[in-house]
């Protein structure tokens, strides 16, 4: 459920508060979770200069990031698009290295209050790459549950013998 805060924020045609997004980009192959952010709240240093969110004890960095939140289709598991400014070009050496798609947990905080998480979209997996020089851009889908199998067993002799009786 969305706080009052959150939903005046959203849908109000003025709002003081501003919505937040922050992205956890997690891989076995990686030493540490890399934190992005979506607003330059705070000034974290000045040699370099960066900005960046503060939020449960964690720094987000900012990277120009543009989200489009995960739609909800019938026919289709929820799909989004990430694109972020490739200022350093840190992450295509990282999104070619890896082996398996790195996973991107997205939360929705208020500047006022970047503790409190409103949203999260948890377990999206980075997919079809594309980069130029200013910007990289990939896919977000979740796993499409449609592909597995239900029941997961199968209704055979030997697994239910009391069935074919």
């Amino acid at each position: 459920m969305l706080s009052l805060n959150l939903r005046e924020a959203l849908f109000g045609q003025e709002s003081g508060e501003v919505p937040i997004f922050l992205l956890e980009i997690t891989h076995p192959e990686l030493p540490e979770p890399i934190f992005l952010t979506t607003d330059p709240t705070t000034r974290l240093g000045t040699d370099p200069l960066a900005y960046g969110t503060i939020s449960r004890g964690n720094t987000y960095l900012y990277a120009g990031i543009e989200v489009t939140i995960p739609d909800e289709q019938d026919k289709s598991p929820p799909a989004s698009k990430l694109t972020i400014a490739n200022v350093g070009r840190d992450l295509v050496p990282l999104a070619r290295s890896v082996n398996s798609p790195p996973s991107v947990k997205i939360e929705a905080v208020l500047a006022s209050d970047p503790d409190v998480v409103e949203m999260n979209w948890p377990a999206l997996d980075m997919s079809n790459l594309t980069y130029d020089a200013s910007t990289l851009q990939f896919d977000l889908t979740m796993d499409a549950l449609t592909s597995e199998a239900y029941p997961a067993g199968e209704f055979l002799p030997s697994f239910f013998p009391g069935l074919f009786i």
